[in-house]
């Protein structure tokens, strides 16, 4: 167990405050396990229900399980950093590319989806912390929780880009297997991670039962591979998605299953 600076322990909740998260969950998963089998129309739909879902269910863990004080500070990074990085990004083309968002995905903020930095705040949550249980340093937290959140994206931007969700208006340079994504945005989102991911290491650590983060995260990397293999036919999206992501996540469930925390 972590015992190293800014080791706090967190206070579980009580109480039916406790299943909240799991509810969460439970819809997250439910909502995406649907969302393979439904027309086009309704799969919009399902994109931002989720989103909100697997918001909720981080959001609601890191305040029973961290604090009022511990969350307001992670969700005003992370909505804030999701927000004016993709608005620098529309306006700049720097760090992603040269992309646009369709009016798809909702309400906007000056061409953002609102969803967006949902799905930022959403997933560096689970990211942050498998980086903090493998590394007790910042750097080594930076560049693992940079690593596994720039690696979900391997198979985000493919679906969504499918989906008619955002376009590239430039290409360039692809990764082998991955076609129709410039390798500038994958290493947009490896910089932009590391860069987020280190600034919410500044957040006390707090050692609390992280059982709905750590499902969340292996429901991703395990969906998001069996998914690409077999209903997408993206077998490249799968292996880069297996490997890179896997290379955090499959150590990480090693230590959360051999070293538990109740």
């Amino acid at each position: 167990m972590y015992s190293g600076p800014r080791t706090d322990r967190g206070r579980g909740p009580s109480g039916w405050l406790a299943y909240l998260p799991w509810v969460f969950v439970g819809l997250t998963i439910l909502g995406q396990i649907i969302w393979v089998l439904v027309s086009d129309e309704t799969r919009t739909a399902l994109t931002i229900a989720t989103v909100v879902t697997f918001f909720g269910a981080t959001a609601s863990h890191a305040i029973l399980a961290r604090g009022t004080a511990w969350a307001s500070g992670y969700l005003g990074i992370t909505l804030a950093f999701g927000w004016l990085i993709e608005r620098v990004g529309l306006a700049t083309s720097f760090p992603f590319g040269d992309y646009e968002y369709s009016d798809a995905l909702g309400p906007m903020l000056f061409g953002v989806p609102l969803v967006i930095p949902l799905a930022w705040s959403m997933m560096a949550y689970p990211c942050l912390l498998a980086a903090q249980r493998l590394s007790s340093t910042r750097v080594g937290t930076a560049l693992l929780g940079g690593l596994v959140l720039a690696s979900w994206d391997l198979f985000l931007d493919p679906q969504m880009v499918g989906e008619g969700y955002w376009t590239w208006n430039q290409v360039g340079w692809e990764l082998p297997g991955i076609e129709g994504i410039p390798l500038q945005n994958f290493l947009g989102w490896l910089l932009a991670s590391i860069v987020l991911i280190w600034v919410l290491d500044l957040l006390p650590r707090k050692s609390a039962g992280d059982a709905v983060p750590i499902t969340m995260l292996t429901w991703v990397y395990a969906s998001s591979v069996l998914s690409n293999a077999v209903f997408f036919g993206r077998p490249g999206v799968a292996l880069w998605g297996f490997v890179c992501m896997g290379v955090v996540v499959i150590p990480y469930l090693w230590r959360a299953w051999s070293q538990p925390r109740w």
